[in-house]
Parts: C-alpha cells; structure tokens; sequence
C-alpha cells in the first residue's frame, strides 16, 4: 500500500530516519490519505527525543515540549513532530498527568482513541496498522483502540469525538464501543463548555448532521442538553407536522446548508415550544410565542458553550424571526428585511425553507410556494436596490440639520419615521422628497 505524502512531510521522514531514528505520519492523516481525501494537517511521530528533533533541523518551535511536541518548520508550514510516548495516570478525564518517552512505537498506538486514528505509515515500511484501523475503514467503523471503558475513563472528549467522526466520515459506532459511550456518558461533565462547543460545531456542520441523535441515544444530551430529550417525546398534533419536536428538529438539520450558524439555529429554534405548549379542545396543539422563547432559550445555551457575541447574536436572531409571518406583499417584506438585519435575512430564508422540509407533506404543498415567491420577491427588492436600511436612506442627520432641524434625539425619530415611509415606497427614497416629507412628520 502506497500513500502520496507531500514532500516536505517526506523531506521530514527521510532526515529523521537517515539519522537513524523512526519516524511515521500518523493518525488523522494516515486515515484521511487511505480515505482518499486530503488531509488538513500531517502529523509525525519518531522515536527521536524532542531535543534531538530540535538538532536535526534549522527552523522549530517549542510547541507542545513537555509533551514531546516539536513544530517542524518546512518553508512556511509547520509539521508537529512528537516522540513515541506513554500517557501517565489520567486525573480529570482529559489530560495525562506526565507522559514519558518510549522507543516503541507499539506503545505510543496504543494509547490513541480509535482504531483509525492508530494506524502510522513510512513510505519504506509501508502502513502500520495493529489494531485493525484499515479493516475498520472498510467497515465503516467507529471502534475504541484496545477496551472501549479504558479510552473513555482517560479522556471523556473521546465520547464525543466518537460520534461527531461518526457524522463526518457516515460510520457506525462498534456495538462494544457505544454501550461504553452511553456507560461513560456522565463524564462529559469534566470537560471544558470550550471543548464540548468545538466538538459539537464539527458535528452539526458535518455531512450527517442527523447524527446527533446519537447524543440522545446514548444519553449525552440528558447531560448536555436535556431540553432536547423534552423534544423528542413532544407531540406535535398539528395538520403542519408529522413528528415529535425533536424529530422534526433532526429532519431539519439535514435539509439546512452547512454552515455552523444555519445549524445551530435549526438544532435551536423550536427549543421554546417545550414551555409554550398548549393544546385547544379540539385536540390541537399550539406554541403560541415559541419564537421568543426559543431565543430565549438559545441565547443562554450558546453563551453557556462559551461561544462568541457575533455567533450568538446571528443565531438568536435567527431563531426569534424563524417563524416570521410574512404577508404577500413587498412593503411588507421591506420591513421584515429592515426589522431581521438585510444581512441575515438570506440566511432566514434558508431557515425557513429547511423548516418546511421538515415539516408535514401538507404544511409543504401549502408554504413551499409562498417561499419561492418570497425568495422571488426578495431578489427583485435586491436588483431593485430598495431602501431597507437606515444607512441607505437618502437623506442623514445632517441633511435635516442643514435643512432647519435642531439637533437632538428627535433626529433619530424622523429618520426612522422616514425610513418606514420609504419602506412603504421605495421611490421615494430621493433627498427632496424626504426633505419635504419631514416637515409633516409630527415629531
């Protein structure tokens, strides 16, 4: 078996090994080469000391020292080149208390996550492989290295870094392997909001989104997200839906493009139909206000994974507008634009067709074509150039001062008055007859 390696990751080998020490790409990047994808990072591991690594080449950094770790700079990129090493006694279910070095490189395999990420390779040698990394590829398995209880006692990322390569690469979990996740699940509680926010992000933004039922299944979200467990049992008795809140919440994924704030926002945005629930006596039920409460709701849970003011801002916005009742007409439109941000509104017609998707066959027949004559309308406004905004109004505050208004708070009233006239016609969006407007305006 052959791998194409980039040449500085083969310049890199070849130094190592012509000075008498092994040296192997590893990991990730052995999987995703046998994948026949493109790797995004080469990771190397030699039986070389960290200093002796430092020796050997003329530009390194000091990455990850006291754990072997040396960044090997080859032009502009650089390669971490880290020493066969055994993992000490694990005290907070993340981090090895010590490491030390060993010559094996059987040893440093063996401490690793999953069979394929274990697997090592040198274009003499060929693919190393002891614990069945290449079997499981084919397989398309998710498989603990060694017992499953023992990787996820020493680190309890692992559990989800399970099921988020699950979503990414569409493989199974090995039986023996999820009951240890569903076992271990507790753990997660050791683990930083920083870290559990990366591995969901690279869930949800993966191919398989749907995946993360998995969490439910194995009892994670009762730890994470316990909102989410009220979903999947929430019946929705509707002529719009044909599912549990949580399983349409999962429909919705998978029809939402991938893009971590789309994502989040689908995962999110019925979160509040669990506290808004009512039924009527006919025996439907209603979620009068969930758009609200789902922001709400999501604010909280977003800022709680630590997650940045931007991301968290976009999302709640998202998720309050999600069910925004749109009246056939472009004035109104313009006003939606105006109210949600012209910026996120593309991203909340993508929301909302995904919503619909995901919805019931007579909930689609009925909105699906309001949507594309929203999507229709919206692409006029835009050619168009129809004012939504205040910054594309016409006049500004000056223009008003200049025209004989006192400056004061009063300014912001007549341009955001201006501003819904023109929303109402756009033609008017011209400096003298706004400025002819204003002195009607009872301000």
């Amino acid at each position: 078996m052959t791998l194409q390696l980039p040449e500085p990751v083969s310049q890199i080998l070849l130094q190592l090994t012509n000075a008498g020490f092994e040296a192997y790409a590893v990991g990730g990047c052995v999987r995703d080469a046998l994948l026949g994808r493109t790797p995004e990072d080469w990771d190397i591991t030699t039986s070389a000391r960290p200093e002796q690594v430092k020796s050997l080449f003329r530009r390194t950094i000091d990455t990850g020292i006291q754990h072997g770790t040396v960044t090997v700079m080859m032009g502009r990129e650089g390669f971490e080149v880290t020493t066969y090493r055994v993992d000490g006694e694990y005290l907070d279910g993340r981090h090895p208390r010590e490491v030390s070095f060993t010559p094996l490189l059987s040893e440093d395999l063996k401490r690793r996550d999953f069979t394929i990420n274990a697997m090592a390779y040198h274009p003499d040698q060929g693919l190393v492989d002891l614990f069945g990394g290449a079997r499981d590829l084919e397989a398309g398995l998710i498989r603990a290295v060694g017992v499953p209880e023992e990787r996820f006692q020493e680190d309890a990322l692992r559990i989800l870094r399970a099921i988020r390569f699950s979503a990414q690469l569409d493989f199974s979990i090995e039986p023996e392997t999820l009951r240890a996740i569903a076992a271990f699940a507790g753990r997660l509680q050791l683990i930083s909001r920083e870290r559990i926010q990366t591995e969901l992000n690279k869930l949800l933004k993966s191919p398989h989104p749907e995946k993360f039922r998995l969490l439910y299944e194995t009892g994670i979200t009762q730890i994470l997200f316990p909102r989410f467990d009220e979903m999947m049992v929430l019946a929705q008795n509707n002529p719009y839906h044909c599912c549990t809140v949580g399983e349409h919440t999962l429909r919705m994924l998978t029809h939402t493009p991938p893009e971590p704030v789309l994502r989040w926002c689908a995962l999110l945005h019925d979160t509040g139909k669990t506290t808004t629930h009512s039924t009527d006596g006919r025996g439907i039920d209603h979620f009068y206000g969930h758009g609200k409460a789902s922001a709400e709701f999501a604010r909280q849970f977003l800022r709680d994974l630590r997650f940045d003011n931007a991301t968290v801002e976009a999302v709640t916005t998202l998720v309050h507008y999600h069910d925004y009742s749109f009246d056939m007409t472009k004035a109104n439109l313009r006003r939606a634009i105006c109210r949600v941000g012209e910026d996120l509104f593309p991203a909340l017609l993508q929301i909302v067709r995904a919503d619909t998707l995901a919805k019931s066959l007579y909930a689609q027949e009925r909105l699906l074509p309001r949507i594309q004559q929203l999507e229709e309308m919206y692409q006029e406004i835009q050619t168009d150039k129809d004012c939504v905004a205040l910054r594309q109004l016409a006049v500004n505050g000056r223009d008003l001062i200049a025209a004989g208004m006192q400056p004061g708070p009063h300014l912001g009233q007549v341009l955001n008055q201006l501003l819904q006239l023109v929303l109402e016609h756009p033609e008017w969006n011209t400096r003298e007859i706004l400025l002819e407007k204003w002195k009607s305006l009872n301000v």
